[in-house]
């Protein structure tokens, strides 16, 4: 048990998929897993125990922001011993070929700054996923039919963003979309010698203005878990 999550030793698996949303992550444990169980709601952040194909598998919300998800990367990672994380979440598409619906897989993530920024000071530290994490996505994407994008991404500390020059440079420079975790999700996994993925649905889109409405993005998101859990678990 720690600060943030009351979960018992031996609750969470040894590999975590984290939404952002804490509903999200109720609705994936009970679309997904065999016999889910919830080990965490303090502060209203819900996290599900359960199996898939005969894997132990948590699903733990992360909240937003890379503040958020760092306490909760953080506790997962040093007080419960999880090896594997995988982020499950929308993003922003930034370039034209890039539509909605589409599945990005996050190489690597650029960000202004992240909650890790004061420890790395004037390094320009270069997150990136897990190797095998990101060929198992691919793999699992393809033999589903999914043809993902995989590349960079921009991980914001805002939501409300009012620097359209940035964002005009992010798209130059080929980042495919913008999210607000990635980055300091990579960042701890280095320190900490874990593996970590981010596996990403394009719910809306900067340059078009499209967006999906509520039924349309829990549609698409199945395809984001599956292959999570797929490359989590390969065969």
């Amino acid at each position: 048990m720690t600060i943030h999550i009351s979960a018992r030793p031996g609750d969470i698996a040894d590999t975590v998929l984290m939404p952002g949303d804490p509903l999200r992550a109720r609705w994936a444990a009970e679309q997904f897993l065999d016999a889910p169980r919830c080990i965490n709601e303090t502060r209203g952040m819900l996290g599900y125990t359960g199996t898939w194909r005969g894997h132990r598998v948590t699903i733990h919300g992360s909240g937003m922001g890379m503040a958020s998800l760092s306490i909760y990367a953080n506790e997962l990672i040093r007080d419960f011993g999880v090896r594997t994380l995988i982020r499950i979440g929308s993003c922003g598409g930034m370039q034209p070929h890039v539509k909605l619906r589409d599945v990005i897989l996050a190489m690597t993530a650029s960000a202004v700054s992240t909650p890790s920024s004061t420890i790395l000071r004037e390094l320009n530290f270069a997150p990136c996923a897990d190797w095998t994490l990101l060929a198992a996505a691919a793999g699992a994407a393809d033999a589903r039919g999914i043809a993902p994008h995989v590349g960079g991404i921009y991980s914001s500390d805002t939501f409300y963003d009012e620097r359209p020059d940035l964002n005009e440079e992010m798209t130059r420079h080929g980042i495919l979309a913008v999210e607000m975790e990635t980055a300091e999700l990579y960042t701890l996994a280095a320190r900490h010698g874990a593996r970590a993925l981010s596996v990403l649905t394009v719910s809306d889109h900067l340059q078009t203005g499209e967006a999906l409405d509520s039924t349309a993005r829990e549609t698409g998101f199945a395809d984001m878990v599956e292959i999570a859990l797929a490359a989590a678990f390969p065969d």
